[in-house]
This record gives C-alpha cells, structure tokens and sequence, in this order.
C-alpha cells in the first residue's frame, strides 16, 4: 500500500514538472503560466469532430451526427465554434432542393488538433510507472 501512495505520489510530482516545463518545451505559455490544454478541442463532441475530419477529406453534418451519437441542436452549437475560431470550414449547398452542410478540417484545425495530441501524450507519458 505505502508503495502504492508512492509511485502515486512520484506520478504526480512528474506531472507538475511538466507542467512547469512545458512552456520551455514549447514556446508557450504566458509569462511562465503552464500552457492549458486547448479547451474549444478538449470537448468531447468538438475532439470527436475535429478528430473526424482529420482523417476524412470531408464529412457531412448527418455523417458526423450519426458517428458522434448527437442531436443537430448540438451538433450545430460544437460546430459554430469550430468555425469561430476558423479550425472548420462549412460548406453548405443543395443537392436538387435538399441542403446539404459539408466540414473540413482548416490547416489551423489540425495544428491545434496535433498541439492538443501532443500536450495529452506528454501528461500521458508523465503519469505511466518507471
């Protein structure tokens, strides 16, 4: 049990040197605050999306709505803010007379989504027993 609390507490320790370290590591972090983990990514239905769209050219709204397990009302909220802060692209058209809503990942998209990756492994990696 002692050893348990232990490795616990050396776990810990790690992951707060990291954090401490991590804006020499990357060139962030302001003033020396620990870099944040990108919270418009960090969400469950905006890291799904994103993750989509990473390894998909394109995918349309009914296409991402029925792999996120979602409602168009959430869905569409996730959505305007991956627009927002311009890491999707929509593309809305009509196919005869049904509109048609169609993402793609922006090159801005996937350095946040490879910066996001990269910040989880680190702590990942920090955490795992020696």
């Amino acid at each position: 049990m002692a050893r348990q609390i232990s490795n616990a507490a050396g776990r810990v320790a790690a992951a707060r040197r990291l954090v401490r370290e991590a804006p020499r590591m990357s060139g962030r972090g302001r003033g020396g605050a620990p870099p944040e983990l990108d919270r418009l990514i960090h969400e469950r239905i905006r890291l799904g999306m994103v993750s989509a769209l990473a390894v998909n050219e394109s995918l349309s709204f009914n296409d991402l709505k029925r792999l996120l397990k979602t409602t168009d009302g959430n869905l569409s909220v996730h959505a305007r803010r991956l627009e927002q802060a311009e890491y999707v692209i929509c593309e809305k058209y009509f196919v005869g007379r049904l509109p048609k809503t169609v993402y793609r990942l922006t090159p801005t998209g996937q350095r946040a989504l490879e910066r996001y990756l990269d910040h989880m492994e680190a702590l990942i990696e920090s955490m795992r027993p020696r």
